[in-house]
């Protein structure tokens, strides 16, 4: 099946962990991935139109499976307001429920959630304490700046790259620009690698945005097509800082590898002195 063919991928360029995007309750799925060595940050709660409760039957299905190392709720949820166009403080409320609620029934599990850079992360820190470790999702170009060194001061909880990366089409030219991507997947995954936890910094790892290319992000294309349109919000992923929302995959739609992924593959995964 499909998940036994990506996590042969995966594992092969020793990608050890996925975060998901909506819940796998499937232990078929997670058999697969766990078979590999792989373990699952499983997304619990993203849509701020679900009761709160709705993490409660997600988490009980599958807290007992050997895979799960995280449940994670939310996504940016301060870009987006819990996918609802809820307000900061709607959502940490809704957030600061669900966390609750995972808490209540699994005590097992650290609950993870995924916030967008690191604009007013003291504030909701403060208010969501049943969150254990926070992923923050960054697009800086080639590196990541101060990130590391301003959210240490900002909270004590470890964190994670929730998404990093580029794209591989580049709008200067519209054309794919695998070298690029590749590039800024080496530097960037070497970058977390000198934060990490194991050797004294404040990050214990980074999901790479993304797997698979999705056809379907476009809302100007077709899901049939693989377009190239993107947006330039004035900052973003290197060399274009244009987000082509369809051009994220580490390997094609068809699982065709790009340069990236051997590039991930290469950076060696840290060891303690």
């Amino acid at each position: 099946g499909n998940v036994e063919r990506d996590a042969d991928i995966m594992a092969s360029a020793g990608i050890n962990a996925v975060r998901t995007y909506e819940a796998i309750t499937d232990t078929a799925v997670l058999d697969a991935l766990w078979a590999r060595g792989i373990w699952v940050l499983n997304s619990v709660y993203s849509y701020g139109g679900s009761a709160t409760s709705s993490v409660i039957d997600k988490v009980n299905a599958v807290k007992d499976h050997p895979s799960i190392l995280m449940w994670t709720i939310g996504n940016e949820w301060n870009y987006n307001g819990l996918y609802k166009g809820l307000s900061f403080w709607e959502s940490v409320s809704r957030l600061e429920e669900a966390a609750a609620f995972i808490k209540q029934h699994d005590t097992a599990h650290p609950v993870a959630c995924i916030y967008g850079e690191l604009g007013g992360l003291q504030d909701a820190a403060a208010h969501l304490t049943d969150v254990d470790v926070w992923g923050i999702n960054v697009y800086r170009g080639k590196g990541f700046g101060d990130m590391f060194d301003v959210y240490a001061d900002l909270t004590s909880k470890p964190m994670f790259l929730g998404e990093y990366g580029a794209d591989a089409w580049d709008a200067r030219s519209n054309s794919e620009n695998l070298q690029a991507q590749a590039e800024a997947t080496r530097d960037l995954t070497e970058e977390i690698v000198e934060h990490s936890s194991v050797t004294g910094g404040v990050c214990v790892g980074g999901f790479v945005f993304e797997f698979a290319d999705e056809w379907w992000k476009d809302s100007d294309g077709s899901p049939w097509v693989h377009d190239n349109g993107g947006f330039a919000p004035g900052g973003g992923p290197y060399p274009d800082q244009t987000f082509n929302e369809e051009w994220w995959g580490l390997v094609d739609i068809d699982r065709n590898k790009r340069p990236a992924l051997e590039a991930l593959r290469l950076v060696g995964v840290p060891t303690a002195a």
